[in-house]
């Protein structure tokens, strides 16, 4: 800081106060510190790229992935993923099919929040059941006993997001 303050003739005070964006510099003040720091002024406004955990699926195109309800007619598709952090976070466009079954028996680990899209069902979580229609909603631990209890009007879609730790290596 004081090596920059030097180099441009502008207080240390006064570069703190523009980092912290406590003052708008002037121009003649930007110039200064562009030269100082040997790059073109608008070097100053350019944002920086970031890498960032990012996952773009087209419609229609999500990975078809096999669960524990693949078996009962349900069918997952992944609409994308988290690559690091210590989050994990799996959204899928759940369908059951015509001749879909009922499946209460999932259970893992974080939270899960589910969208109803189409459909109509009875959804069970650990003692208590849920009538759910389209644009309701149900978020809940996902450790507990959950799933479809009843199929009431099918085909049925409808968005889940499953939140959990990761593991640590």
């Amino acid at each position: 800081m004081a090596e920059l303050a030097a180099s441009s003739g502008i207080s240390a005070g006064m570069l703190s106060k523009i980092e912290n964006g406590a003052i708008s510099p002037s121009l003649a003040t930007l110039d200064s510190l562009a030269k100082a720091l040997n790059v073109p002024i608008s070097r100053l406004f350019a944002e920086t790229e970031e890498r960032r955990d990012c996952s773009f699926v087209k419609a229609g195109t999500g990975v078809r992935i096999d669960r524990r309800g693949t078996k009962a007619g349900h069918l997952y598709d992944l609409l994308g993923h988290s690559l690091a952090g210590e989050i994990g976070v799996e959204p899928y466009l759940i369908t059951l099919s015509e001749d879909a079954l009922p499946y209460t028996h999932f259970r893992h680990a974080g939270v899960e929040f589910l969208y109803m899209l189409s459909g109509k069902v009875r959804y069970r979580h650990a003692d208590r059941s849920y009538m759910m229609g389209p644009g309701d909603a149900l978020f809940f631990d996902a450790a507990a006993r959950h799933g479809p209890e009843e199929l009431i009007e099918k085909p049925m879609r409808y968005l889940s997001i499953i939140i959990y730790p990761r593991q640590r290596e």
